[in-house]
């Protein structure tokens, strides 16, 4: 013998979505942490509300909040939020223990020549390889291919009119320096010299390097050197 058939009226009544399970969501705070444990990258707020389901301004104050925690509580890590996403960070008073243990001694450092060059490219953005070439004066071709194969430096298109290509700096290059933009770059001009300084090496360069001419007797500039007497 058949049941009956639900009428349509009390199936209409139902809740939408109710044949759907329902799946508490996790707590906020420590859903944040586990997500933040395992990225390789800043998350920004959206994409962090996406993942652990909830709104965007519940977010934003759970991380300040967190941050702040960690703070107070001098935790050996801190959470910040740079070039435009959150992450985890080493504090900086353990820095040197954390080094020490992931280089083992080998230091991984820019070259001078690479510092340069990442300073022209990071203050003209975007700039043409030739560009930077020119205003360091020596050609940078073997600096830049170090740059991008270390991720702070990429592509920023063609230039329109010679169709080189323009250079940038990326947001890995925001990390590692602790800025959320190129607008927080310190300003250059504090660290110039005065423009007297530069006049007098200027002169200095121009100045000929000619050694005195000789004089004769009677005071006037001689061309050839004095003879030498020859043995008696």
């Amino acid at each position: 013998m058949t049941e009956p058939a639900e009428p349509a009226a009390e199936r209409a009544a139902e809740p939408a979505g109710s044949e759907q399970l329902a799946v508490p969501l996790a707590e906020l705070r420590p859903a944040l942490e586990a997500v933040l444990m395992v990225a390789d990258q800043p998350l920004d707020e959206t994409t962090l509300a996406t993942a652990v389901g909830y709104p965007g301004e519940e977010v934003t104050a759970a991380l300040t909040a967190l941050a702040a925690e960690y703070d107070e509580q001098g935790r050996g890590f801190e959470l910040r939020n740079l070039a435009g996403g959150w992450r985890y960070y080493t504090r900086e008073a353990y820095a040197a223990v954390v080094e020490g243990f992931v280089l083992e001694g080998q230091q991984a450092r820019l070259t001078q020549a690479a510092l340069e060059t990442l300073a022209v490219v990071a203050y003209k953005q975007p700039v043409t390889r030739a560009r930077v070439s020119a205003i360091r004066g020596v050609n940078v071709d073997g600096v830049m291919r170090t740059l991008l194969s270390r991720g702070l430096v990429e592509e920023a298109g063609r230039d329109g009119e010679h169709g080189a290509t323009l250079y940038r700096t990326s947001s890995y290059f925001l990390e590692r320096i602790g800025v959320q933009s190129i607008d927080e770059l310190p300003e250059l001009a504090p660290y110039l010299p005065d423009m007297d300084d530069l006049d007098d090496e200027l002169a200095e360069m121009l100045a000929p390097s000619q050694p005195a001419a000789a004089t004769g007797p009677t005071g006037e500039p001689t061309d050839a050197a004095p003879e030498q007497d020859g043995p008696a």
